[in-house]
Parts: structure tokens; C-alpha cells; sequence
């Protein structure tokens, strides 16, 4: 079974990046990334990038990801912040630490295309 599957399927994602979204857009180091920005739209594609990387049916069709975050200059300390923040999602609608580390895994390759500061 995978992540997708264990963690509840679309309404489990739909519900970690709605409370992702919330965490992310009140963190001091990250809110300014998202003003101005239009939330639905990236709620989406966050949608469709998690589960299609945690081994759900969707795919995901947005831009590449470092054309997306190179102009944002990202640091470390910030794509840690965003892991932390999508892991405490996660812990909050009861995944359990083992899977969220899968998942947290999952995504951990990202760090490469996503810092550049």
C-alpha cells in the first residue's frame, strides 16, 4: 500500500495542505512568499505534487520545480521550515511518524532543485 493509500487517500491530502497552507502563510520566514499570491492555485498544484509523490493517481502537470523556486532564492533553513510545516500537517490529522517520515523522505530530494540561497 502507499503513502497516499495509508494516509487516507484524496481528502487526507486535500486536508494536510489546507492546514500546510495555513501553517506556511503564518510563519514569518515564509508568509512573505505568498503575498499576493493566488492561494487556490497553488493549494492545487500542492494537491497534485503530493500525491502524485507519495504514490496517489494524480499527476502532477505544473511547472518545473526549479524554474518555479530559483527566483525565490530559498535557503535551507526555509525548505526545512516548509518540510516541518507539511510533517506537522501531517502528525495533526494522525499520520503516523513512520509514514510522515516516508513522506518527509519523499520529498527530501527537492532540497536540490529548490535552494538556491
Amino acid at each position: 500500500m502507499s503513502s497516499y493509500d495509508t494516509i487516507g487517500g484524496a481528502k487526507a491530502v486535500e486536508a494536510a495542505v489546507d492546514d500546510f497552507y495555513v501553517r506556511i502563510t503564518a510563519d514569518p520566514q515564509l508568509a512573505p512568499f505568498f503575498a499576493g499570491k493566488d492561494i487556490p492555485s497553488l493549494k492545487a498544484h500542492q494537491r497534485a505534487f503530493i500525491s502524485a509523490a507519495i504514490g496517489g493517481p494524480e499527476t502532477y502537470s505544473g511547472r518545473v520545480i526549479p524554474t518555479i523556486h530559483a527566483p525565490l532564492k530559498i535557503n535551507n533553513a526555509q525548505f526545512d521550515a516548509v518540510v516541518n510545516h507539511l510533517l506537522a500537517a501531517l502528525s495533526g490529522l494522525g499520520v503516523s511518524a513512520p509514514t510522515a517520515g516516508d513522506i518527509g523522505a519523499a520529498l527530501a530530494p527537492l532540497r536540490s532543485e529548490i535552494v538556491t540561497a
